[in-house]
This record gives structure tokens, sequence and C-alpha cells, in this order.
């Protein structure tokens, strides 16, 4: 489980594949800041654009470590198969504080950037979310773009499915993620708020005869 908060931004440094085909996934190497590794051990869970990835190899003097991504995991999500800056977040600890909200690191669709721009001291992001999961976004809820937690502003549906969001993203958020790279057209990694899910199973449970 993660919160949404990102504690580094990384880079893919290094792509290989593992295997000739499109069934084959990818091995991606990932430089990280100072000391981010430091408490960070094989097999821990660390989500990459907010994409749940286990750590496969750890050089901690070189400041990298390895993930193995499938096949499947590739088709569903994006900014996976490029080198370049990527958020990361360890892990959520039982002890930790929820910054943001629950995050599952499973991406539920991705969106296109459809605006980008500075307003005032802040930034406006709009992005179309697809229609398989736009009855999950609300005013005010929450929504996690590449991994970073944060709260819808305005919801327009569009005529052709699918709906367009509008996002205010703060300097900090700006300086301290990777959203700083985006630009219209790019595509984003979606996670609805994992409640709506159990709202919407619980509805459907209820029409039951």
């Amino acid at each position: 489980m993660f919160t949404g908060i990102i504690t580094g931004v990384g880079r893919i440094v290094a792509i290989h594949s593992l295997g000739s085909s499109l069934d084959h996934g990818k091995r991606l190497t990932i430089e990280t800041p100072v000391d981010y590794l430091d408490d960070v051990g094989l097999g821990d869970s660390i989500a990459l654009n907010g994409a749940c990835m286990t750590a496969t190899a750890i050089d901690k003097a070189a400041r990298q470590f390895c993930v193995d991504v499938s096949a499947e995991s590739l088709d569903k999500t994006c900014g996976l198969t490029e080198t370049g800056p990527i958020n990361l977040e360890k892990a959520l600890r039982a002890n930790d504080r929820l910054g943001g909200h629950i995050v599952s690191g499973h991406v539920d669709g991705l969106g296109s950037v459809t605006h980008f721009a500075q307003i005032g001291e802040s930034w406006e992001l709009r992005i179309l979310a697809p229609a398989g999961i736009s009855k999950y976004l609300a005013y005010k809820g929450s929504i996690t773009i590449n991994g970073v937690s944060l709260t819808v502003n305005r919801v327009v549906d569009q005529p052709e499915g699918g709906c367009e969001i509008s996002i205010n993203l703060i300097p900090h958020t700006v300086e301290n993620t990777a959203l700083g790279h985006l630009k219209p057209l790019s595509q984003v990694n979606l996670e609805i708020d994992l409640i709506a899910r159990y709202v919407e199973r619980m509805l459907q449970d209820s029409r039951k005869p």
C-alpha cells in the first residue's frame, strides 16, 4: 500500500528486454536520490509513477535498483518504457502518516494531458480520463496521477465518453515530483480512489434480488 506522497524523483537510466517477443517484459534500472536506498532491501515494493514494482537488485553505492516489469504491466501502464525522470514512493509502513490517501499501486487506466499551464503561482493540469473510470471521479474526490495523490477540482463529462478532470498543482508539487515534465498529449497513469471500488461493489450487491 502507498499514500500518493512521492518520496523521491528518480530516473530510469537503462532498459533491457527480458526476451525477444512481445510476451516478454523489461528490466529497468533506476537511479535514485542520495541515501534513498538506505532502508530498502531486496523484495521491497516501490511504486514507479504509481505502479507497484518489486526491487530485484540493489546497488546502494551507485544509488541504483532494478525492477522486472511484465509485458502485462507494460501494456497497462505508461512511462516505463523510456529513460527519464520518474516518481518514486516506498511502500507504506504501519506507523507512517497517511498524508495523501490510500493507494494500492495498481493502475486503473491511462489518461491524456489536455492542458498544462501556470496560473498565478500554481499550475492547472487537465486530463482526459477514459470512460471505464470516469464514473469514479468526483469533485473534491481523490485521484492518483503518476503516483501523486491529488484532489479533483472540476469534472466535465465528454459527449464521446470519459471525462476531463482539472487539477491544481502547487509549486511544491511541481518542484518535487516528475509532473512538471508533463505536456499536452502526455499519457499518465491513473488510479481511482480505493473506497470508490467498494462503494460500487456494495451498490451492485444491493440491487440483487
